[in-house]
């Protein structure tokens, strides 16, 4: 707490101050670039990783970057949050952004692990969809490299249970919104953007050292992504 108090201190002294104008804009109302959909993890931080100013992004975090499937009358906080954003706050584009070595998507492969913890296992429950690819789809694939594929096949997976909301349907047939998966490589600082066409995720900024990433295949029946963010042998 200590170390919390005293960057409290340091943002109203050196930070509030020296972009008074800006903060007192933002006063006025908000008007954020995107809606991100993040994991809680503490070492996932959006703004930070985004270099983004206090009002450019509408956000969204919980265990896992979880969108639970709109469902009429059911109580989400997450729902409520997806409309405001779309229809209160007019955002063009949504990114549901995973992460390498990301517990939740441990916790869900391995659910049984979850005893002690009923409700983060009913939570995790909005990631049956993205276990049951891997499953199915992985098998041969050693643990580690499930793990971190169940994580870029999981944002997807959200990305799909996104088009079930009725603000968020409404904007893409309109043409007046965006859908993109992210990953973020906890191991190097690098973001990585799925790409549709190619079904491939790539570096979203690339650099001369950036490296090669592995190739992404499909096998014709079913969706086969190779572990775009994951190198064995690599970086831990």
């Amino acid at each position: 707490m200590e170390k919390l108090i005293r960057g409290i201190h340091k943002f109203q002294s050196d930070v509030f101050r020296a972009h008074e104008d800006l903060f007192r804009r933002l006063v006025g109302g908000q008007d954020p670039q995107a809606l991100f959909i993040g994991c809680s993890d503490s070492r996932m931080v959006p703004d930070l990783i985004c270099q983004a100013d206090p009002g450019d992004l509408f956000v969204i975090r919980n265990a896992g970057n979880l969108v639970p499937p709109y469902t009429p009358g059911a109580s989400c906080g997450e729902a409520a949050t997806i409309e405001f954003a779309v229809r209160g706050l007019g955002v063009k584009d949504i990114i549901v952004c995973g992460h390498t070595r990301c517990g939740a998507m441990k916790a869900a492969l391995n659910p049984d692990g979850l005893a002690d913890m009923p409700r983060v296992r009913q939570w995790l429950t909005n990631a049956d969809a993205s276990n049951e690819i891997v499953l199915t789809q992985y098998a041969h694939l050693p643990e580690d490299a499930r793990w971190q594929v169940m994580a870029q096949e999981n944002v997807l997976v959200q990305l799909e249970n996104l088009r079930t909301h009725p603000a968020v349907l409404v904007g893409l047939a309109h043409g007046d919104l965006r859908l993109h998966a992210w990953m973020y490589k906890l191991e190097t600082g690098q973001v990585f953007a799925y790409d549709a066409e190619s079904g491939q995720y790539a570096p979203l900024v690339r650099h001369a050292d950036s490296g090669s990433m592995a190739p992404l295949t499909r096998n014709g029946t079913a969706r086969r992504l190779a572990a775009a963010v994951y190198t064995p042998g690599g970086e831990e």
